[in-house]
């Protein structure tokens, strides 16, 4: 199934808002929340200190949402979008053509994640693709790992991680060179 653009969009911004909550925090200052804001083109006002906590705070609940079993996933989706008073309505804005926005504008920047991940969430769970989300392949990682790929073979949930695993099997194939070399002079 491909998701929709404005869909893919709120889901990756939903997965990787809530993998900053891993070990090391990298979502600890204004600035960093800025980017994100700017990265994943949300619309309104930028968000200000009073909204860094509010974002902080939503990302465990973001990742029980990702980590649900389809059936589980659904009363989340329904209470976000209850809390929020979400009314879809049709917008098109910049460079971005017609899509869909559940909450205003000038709502809290947190909301407005928790609304636009909930809404991705509905296709998601509609087209039974909760598959589309795991964890991490790295042992020591709990990062969730959103695969839109159309033959379902991401296996890590940042660039990081996918770079600790090639360094890693580097560094095995390199051992296993050199064992084999040493068995040879033997």
């Amino acid at each position: 199934m491909a998701f929709t653009d404005d869909t893919a969009m709120a889901l990756e911004s939903g997965v990787r808002l809530s993998n900053t909550e891993l070990e090391p925090d990298t979502l600890t200052t204004l600035d960093q929340l800025l980017t994100f804001f700017r990265e994943y083109e949300y619309t309104g006002d930028e968000p200000t200190e009073r909204d860094l906590e509010e974002v902080r705070a939503i990302r465990t609940p973001l990742r029980r949402l990702f980590t649900a079993e389809r059936d589980s996933a659904v009363p989340l989706v329904n209470r976000i979008l209850a809390d929020a008073r979400a009314v879809p309505r049709l917008v098109r804005h910049g460079d971005t053509d017609w899509h869909i926005h559940a909450t205003d504008d000038d709502r809290p920047f947190a909301e407005r994640v928790l609304v636009e991940t909930a809404m991705g969430m509905i296709d998601v769970i509609r087209e039974d693709e909760m598959s589309r989300f795991d964890r991490c392949a790295m042992e020591d990682c709990e990062g969730v790992v959103l695969d839109l790929s159309r033959n379902r073979s991401r296996k890590y949930c940042s660039v990081t991680c996918t770079n600790r695993a090639a360094q890693a099997a580097f560094r095995a194939r390199q051992a296993s060179d050199e064992a084999e070399d040493e068995t040879a002079d033997a």
